[in-house]
């Protein structure tokens, strides 16, 4: 079972620093995301070797999710999204955890300081499907209570692009 220190140990390894050049070349990976070293380098100006190393050391601090394009739920008949917060038997987060990565409608769970205790993005083809996700979600050992948000419309998609322009000094 995880503790939080444990919880904590693995952000802070996952953490690193990155400067202006790592900025600049997250920028022109966000721009081409299959683009290969050479290519980047060519871009930037910079060795193979140097865009290779930043790239190995983002692996291996996992500071990088996949850098791809993502696929709209809605375009593959699942328009509705909501947000599911749920309280639950802290001594069966990780059973929790693995229980909920097999729902398939289950995009994203977050940890949540206060008072519940996740937060769980899914996606539903309509209310009625909804409805059979949030019970199969309440119906898991140790859920304890959970709550529906439906969200509406998408004001601010995921971004990261204004932080790097930030840390690249091109702001």
């Amino acid at each position: 079972m995880p503790t939080i220190r444990r919880v904590l140990c693995a952000i802070l390894r996952a953490m690193t620093t990155l400067d202006a050049t790592d900025a600049k070349l997250l920028l022109a990976l966000t721009q081409t995301p299959r683009a290969s070293g050479v290519e980047l380098a060519q871009r930037l100006g910079l060795s193979r070797n140097t865009v290779q190393a930043r790239l190995t050391r983002w692996d291996q601090h996992e500071a990088l999710a996949g850098i791809d394009h993502q696929i709209v739920p809605r375009a593959m008949g699942y328009p509705m999204t909501a947000y599911v917060t749920a309280r639950i038997d802290q001594h069966q987060l990780e059973a929790i955890g693995a229980a909920l990565a097999d729902v398939p409608e289950v995009v994203q769970v977050h940890g949540l300081a206060g008072a519940d205790d996740l937060m769980i993005k899914v996606v539903a083809v309509d209310s009625d499907d909804l409805y059979r996700i949030a019970g199969n979600i309440l119906d898991i050992p140790g859920i304890t209570r959970t709550s529906i948000a439906i969200a509406m419309h998408e004001l601010v998609a995921f971004r990261m692009t204004p932080l790097l322009r930030r840390l690249a000094g091109q702001e």
